[in-house]
């Protein structure tokens, strides 16, 4: 397993994010080394969504107004319905997703995480998977969307549900690993 010590890793998330889509990646990044950071829009605790209800309260580390992507060497965003779908209408959130590309720095999206990339204006091109009911939304923004269990596009790690996530999860500490991808662009 690669070593992730010294790197930071953001979660961004906020009311109604699917509780295993957060967990177990946060879970995997920490078991490799990484420092990670659930960042959100105001601080407190925001709470999940697991098995069509709501679940457990996870402490916020950071706001959007104390964080820069300087701050980080990777940006995750699970997914749930409620929580992309709100972060998007939020410019602060989607500015500091396309920072993440601008940097050319990681980034994975699951499930419906995606929809804050559509909104960020960085699919053009890429190569990614999601939630299939969002399919037409990543379409439109450009994306090429194939329907396979992880997809890693120069640094950009997508899959589609929960039912993925180790396979997320070990694509995901690798792209952390590697670090910065040249080609990686808004």
């Amino acid at each position: 397993m690669e070593n992730l010590n010294k790197k930071k890793v953001a979660i961004l998330a906020t009311n109604g994010f699917e509780e295993s889509e957060l967990r177990e990646p946060r879970k995997a990044l920490e078991k490799a080394g990484a420092e990670v950071h659930i960042v959100s829009e105001e601080s407190g605790a925001i709470k999940a969504w697991a098995d069509g209800n709501w679940g457990s309260d996870y402490k916020v580390d950071k706001t959007l107004e104390e964080v820069s992507q300087n701050d980080y060497h990777a940006l995750m965003l699970p997914g749930g319905v409620i929580n992309p779908d709100k972060l998007r209408t939020n410019p602060k959130a989607v500015s500091f997703v396309k920072s993440f590309f601008e940097n050319k720095k990681p980034v994975g999206a699951i499930c419906h995480g995606p929809w804050l990339l559509a909104e960020a204006d960085v699919l053009k091109g890429r190569k990614i998977t999601s939630y299939s009911s969002i399919k037409t939304d990543l379409i439109n923004a450009g994306a090429n969307w194939v329907d396979e269990e992880v997809v890693v596009d120069e640094g950009l790690v997508t899959s589609r549900s929960p039912k993925d996530l180790p396979a997320f999860n070990a694509k995901l500490v690798e792209e952390v690993y590697e670090g910065k991808h040249e080609n990686q662009e808004a």
